[in-house]
């Protein structure tokens, strides 16, 4: 009698504990990525990078692109307001919806070098930004493509290194920015 319900114990308990051996795993692999990622400039580069990834960015692209007389420079501007009036709404309903802490808040044992300025981290914002900007622009300006990508690349993974967002966060940002650049070039009628 005592094997069986034992067993059924057993028997209901793995999923919770799949998904904390998962999360525990996630634990480690941040931490060894995020100090990997330290090692250039003890930060600095990250920083550098992430901040490359903050909206005024984007905007700054597009005046540039006038500057210079590109003939791109409008639909750029024009794909890219659309992306970001789909993407800012998707993103707020997910983080606040799904609310999963940051890697600082939930490991006591690590220290992260910047505090995001929100509590969640699912998911990345600015690499979902970052891949939504590359994959609109890049579509528009195909000479860009692999910059833009190498770049969105490695604006994901400074918030690795920064401390505020696990591998997840940013393979979730990416992959949501990258449909939310193709859905918006769609609507627009470029693709």
């Amino acid at each position: 009698m005592m094997k069986t319900s034992s067993l059924v114990s057993r028997q209901k308990s793995p999923p919770l504990s799949k998904w904390m051996q998962a999360q525990q795993l996630e634990d480690r692999c941040f931490c060894w990525l995020s100090q990997q990622l330290r090692r250039p400039g003890n930060g600095a580069l990250a920083r550098w990078l992430s901040r490359s990834g903050d909206g005024y960015g984007y905007l700054l692209f597009c005046l540039a692109l006038f500057a210079v007389g590109s003939t791109q420079a409008f639909p750029v501007l024009q794909v890219l307001l659309l992306a970001f009036a789909i993407e800012l709404p998707i993103y707020w309903l997910l983080k606040n919806t799904l609310r999963r802490s940051r890697p600082y808040s939930r490991l006591p044992h690590f220290a992260s070098l910047i505090q995001a300025s929100d509590k969640f981290s699912f998911p990345s914002g600015h690499t979902t930004a970052a891949f939504l900007f590359a994959t609109a622009t890049a579509t528009l300006l195909p000479a860009l493509a692999v910059p833009l990508f190498i770049w969105a690349a490695l604006v994901g993974l400074s918030r690795i290194a920064l401390g505020v967002h696990y591998p997840t966060d940013i393979l979730a940002g990416a992959a949501l920015g990258s449909a939310l650049g193709w859905l918006a070039l769609s609507i627009s009628g470029i693709l």
